[in-house]
């Protein structure tokens, strides 16, 4: 594509993946605008971490990235595309379309000023918001919630549970840390969801940072996401916005990587 200059830019295949996920324009009222430098846009200021005013002028009006941002979030779009991703990526990695084992954790995250489901996590000693992730055994996105940071795991991870019921039913295991197992959450996921939740610990005696069995693979996303400048902080006014930022996030490294897999 011509006129490309970021590092961030959408090559050819990346595009092409996107692309054929998108709806296609209606091709009435004013011309259609070009897509693929309003997604360029928005891949460019969640990596740098820039507000939506100052997206460099060679991308479009500032305006325009923010009403499309805004739009498909609030139809679902972002997450329609980022699921339809990760079962390409499933597939090209030689998995089933949707998975039997999980894994789940939260990450406390300082917010902006304003907004939201603000809250202080004792335990970090932060004033902000969680996001609750469960991924795959490969570390692709399954669901995710933003609440709260004064929201404990176990409270928490019920929403997320939720949302998985209805989507996942060949889920059979989800692995957490020893928060998870508190306040009967286990046999409460079992009797509704009927999935195991199976709590990895820590080994006895053992100090300082340790990899553990399957809980490493949900801390690799996360160091993935935090990669991006604009999850460095959650600095969007709605949790709606803040899981849309990570759903785009994973969609510009999924869409990478599958076009890694097809060449």
């Amino acid at each position: 594509m011509d006129g490309q200059q970021y590092v961030i830019d959408t090559t050819d295949e990346h595009w092409e993946i996107v692309r054929r996920l998108l709806p296609k324009s209606s091709g009435r009222g004013r011309p259609p605008i070009d897509r693929r430098r309003i997604l360029d846009a928005i891949l460019y200021l969640i990596r740098t971490g820039c507000q939506w005013r100052m997206l460099p002028i060679d991308f479009p009006n500032w305006n325009t990235v923010y009403g499309v941002f805004r739009k498909w979030k609030r139809d679902g779009l972002w997450q329609r595309i980022h699921d339809a991703l990760r079962e390409k990526v499933r597939t090209a990695s030689g998995k089933k379309r949707r998975p039997t084992a999980a894994i789940i954790d939260s990450q406390s995250v300082r917010t902006a000023e304003g907004g939201e489901e603000r809250g202080y996590d004792a335990g970090k000693k932060i004033t902000g918001r969680k996001r609750h992730l469960e991924v795959d055994t490969l570390g692709l996105l399954l669901a995710v919630v933003v609440h709260g940071a004064g929201w404990q795991d176990h409270d928490g991870a019920c929403f997320v549970f939720m949302r998985l019921r209805q989507k996942f039913q060949r889920l059979k295991v989800t692995f957490a840390d020893s928060a998870y197992g508190r306040n009967d959450l286990p046999t409460r996921v079992k009797r509704t969801c009927g999935w195991i939740l199976q709590t990895v610990l820590r080994p006895v005696g053992i100090k300082g940072f340790v990899v553990l069995p399957k809980r490493w693979i949900v801390e690799r996303t996360f160091a993935w996401i935090n990669r991006h400048r604009r999850n460095a902080r959650d600095y969007e006014r709605s949790t709606q916005s803040s899981a849309a930022i990570i759903h785009i996030t994973m969609i510009g490294l999924m869409s990478r990587r599958h076009a890694r897999m097809e060449n």
